[in-house]
């Protein structure tokens, strides 16, 4: 266990705007970040929050020292802290500081390493990281007092909790693993469509075929929707479909798993369609390429279910920098997490799948998503998680 040096002193800031972003709303940037850590709005205790938990506009969140295995899931409570809720529920305090395997299908509650002490006019969202969407792992945060997942009050002081739910593959996890993220923000910012229009049309936000969609080809209805490439010849490899009964994944170990062993290719069928499975998971790929601006942040919601029976995007921070030309992308296209439930679910190519919502960051971050800071997924294909070895890139 590390402790912060008593001597640390604030991060510099050329473009210093206030430690809280006063008078600005939007999305915190990275340098505004560590200065929120600095002033302990968020908090490891005696951990120290390492930079590289820092991204471009999100704080990883790290899983404690324990995990509570529970009979049931359970919601939020506006009346009680989340301990209080789980004293009937929870039947087994599992160790993770030398790592533990969660069991398929299994709730289980993690106590948060960091914890947020918010000023007044700062909230916070959380959301699963990239590589646990992929992996079918359902996480969301809990906050004491609070009847919502994921998304935190303004002025929030307290403890974070991790609900996780292994649905497809077991996992192996221990204490330090970061499976989420929390994005701290001022106000909401969010783009409405007109603005959505004009920011596309001074740094494009969809591409195609590496080009700017023209302007009468966004379909616009409280954000940008992408749809679904299912595109190809019966040979081509169109998605991944999840294999249950797999061996457990180790989530600490990357690029070490044969794909094979736990996903098969879908292809699609004459005409551009796939039929999903109930019940199964499945990893598809935009027909879009997707970019974020240099001061801009996004989120992909999930499908409407008033559409069908169908779900995606687990996964849904888009950092600045994703995809986009200063990061040394063309657009870089959304790997999107799918399940159809109970009856089986026909899809086709150019179908919408998915909702992108933008947010302004205060101040341009001084750090954006690409591989200078070790990001997984800039330029991808149709990418498995980085757990594994790599697969063709189609």
């Amino acid at each position: 266990m590390t402790t912060r040096p008593p001597s640390e002193t604030p991060p510099e800031d050329d473009e210093h705007h206030g430690e809280d972003g006063a008078g600005a709303a939007g999305v915190l940037p990275s340098q505004r970040l560590r200065e929120a850590v600095f002033h302990e709005w968020l908090t490891g205790g005696a951990w120290r929050i390492p930079p590289e938990s820092i991204q471009p506009a999100s704080v990883d969140l790290r899983l404690g020292e324990h995990a509570w295995a529970l009979r049931c899931s359970f919601l939020p409570d506006s009346d009680s802290t989340v301990e209080q809720k789980i004293e009937e529920i929870a039947f087994q305090r599992i160790d993770l500081r030398d790592g533990a395997t969660l069991e398929r299908d299994r709730p289980y509650l993690v106590p948060l390493i960091e914890e947020l002490r918010l000023p007044e006019e700062i909230r916070a969202k959380a959301n699963p990281k990239s590589s646990t969407g992929r992996l079918d792992v359902f996480t969301r945060v809990l906050t004491d007092r609070n009847n919502r997942f994921d998304e935190i009050a303004q002025g929030y002081r307290g403890k974070l909790y991790l609900e996780i739910v292994p649905r497809t593959f077991a996992i192996r996890v221990r204490t330090g693993l970061a499976l989420n993220q929390v994005r701290l923000m001022s106000a909401d910012a969010r783009l409405e469509d007109r603005e959505l229009r004009a920011l596309h049309h001074e740094q494009p936000l969809l591409y195609r075929d590496s080009q700017p969609l023209a302007a009468d080809e966004l379909s616009l209805a409280d954000g940008l929707f992408v749809s679904l490439d299912v595109s190809g010849s019966e040979q081509s490899i169109v998605g991944y479909r999840a294999k249950k009964n797999s061996l457990p994944i180790d989530l600490t170990r990357t690029g070490a798993l044969k794909w094979q062993d736990y996903w098969e290719p879908v292809h699609p069928e004459r005409g551009g369609r796939i039929v999903l499975e109930p019940e199964v998971f499945y990893l598809l790929l935009s027909a879009e390429g997707v970019s974020i601006p240099p001061s801009y942040a996004a989120e992909m919601l999930a499908y409407d279910p008033t559409a069908g029976e169908l779900r995606t995007h687990y996964a849904g921070f888009f950092d600045p920098g994703f995809g986009a030309a200063e990061a040394g992308g063309q657009g870089s296209r959304a790997v999107l997490e799918v399940r159809s439930h109970e009856v089986p679910f026909l899809i086709e190519h150019g179908q919408t799948m998915g909702r992108l919502v933008y947010e302004p960051l205060i101040a341009r971050p001084d750090r954006l998503y690409g591989g200078g800071i070790g990001s997984s997924y800039q330029n991808q294909g149709l990418a498995l998680s980085k757990h594994f070895k790599k697969v063709p890139v189609r």
